[in-house]
């Protein structure tokens, strides 16, 4: 089988041509075997390109315990990325995910941006410390933004740990969520360092797309202005949108670069 091997800040993806339909994707211990760093390709998700009529293609999403996800903001804009690889799309498309379709476009640079769905209002988290929120940007997402007052620094921070327990809280029973973790910065228009623990990694990531957009949206909250800038562990990314009088969001973008790596065969 060959496969393609393609990251967005640090947030890694094996990619397959699957328009001929053979991948077979009920098979997970497959694909958690493939995604394995140890004893197989490595990766955070795996991601087949199919054909979708009145599409341009379709983003069929794994984690990398094998069970297919809700979305993936960079495995969306990956998955752009490998469709122009191909000569599928040129610097536009309109293409189908799980939590539906969606409009990209690659810059001249090489940024990929991906139109994200409108958003409803952030709600306070059920668990966790007082000012946690919650957010479904495609995924759903727990927001906690560390304490500068306490002298808390996200690099210091056990992400692992607590992740880990607002993940498999009961309130999020049954399917969990992802958690992120953000120092708030001296100044809002500064970059804004986010961590995130990955349910279906079961870890943290060195970036999560549809993560830093929920943080985007909530930051927005405390002094954030569109667009802001997020710092990961594995480089920055840019959230744009508009905010509905309801509160929600809308018109939300998320930039950054999208790059293939290597590719090769595997029995």
């Amino acid at each position: 089988m060959h496969f393609h091997k393609y990251q967005g800040t640090g947030n890694d993806f094996v990619m397959i041509d699957d328009r001929a339909r053979q991948f077979d994707e009920t098979d997970q211990p497959r694909i958690a075997r493939l995604c394995d760093r140890r004893f197989g390709i490595g990766a955070d998700g795996l991601i087949l390109l199919r054909n979708k009529p009145d599409f341009d293609f379709e983003m069929v999403y794994f984690n990398a315990d094998g069970r297919p996800s809700s979305m993936c903001g960079n495995g969306g804009r990956c998955t752009v990325a490998f469709a122009k690889y191909l000569g599928l799309i040129g610097d536009e498309t309109h293409f189908l995910a799980v939590d539906g379709p969606h409009d990209a476009r690659i810059e001249a640079d090489g940024t990929v941006r991906l139109k994200m769905i409108d958003v409803n209002p952030a709600i306070e988290a059920e668990v966790g410390e007082e000012g946690d929120v919650f957010l479904h940007t495609g995924s759903p997402h727990h927001i906690h933004f560390l304490d500068p007052e306490e002298g808390h620094k996200l690099a210091e921070f056990d992400v692992y740990g607590a992740g880990h327990d607002i993940r498999y809280d009961q309130a999020y029973d049954p399917a969990g969520t992802n958690v992120n973790f953000v120092e708030m910065p001296a100044d809002p228009a500064h970059a804004w360092p986010v961590r995130t623990y990955e349910r279906g990694v079961e870890n943290e990531t060195l970036s999560c797309g549809t993560g830093v957009t929920a943080v985007a949206l909530a930051a927005s909250q405390r002094g954030a202005a569109s667009p802001v800038r997020l710092q990961t562990m594995g480089g920055e990314l840019q959230v744009s949108f508009d905010q509905r009088a309801d509160g929600g969001f809308t018109n939300v973008w998320l930039s950054g670069p999208a790059t293939r790596v290597f590719s090769g065969d595997v029995d």
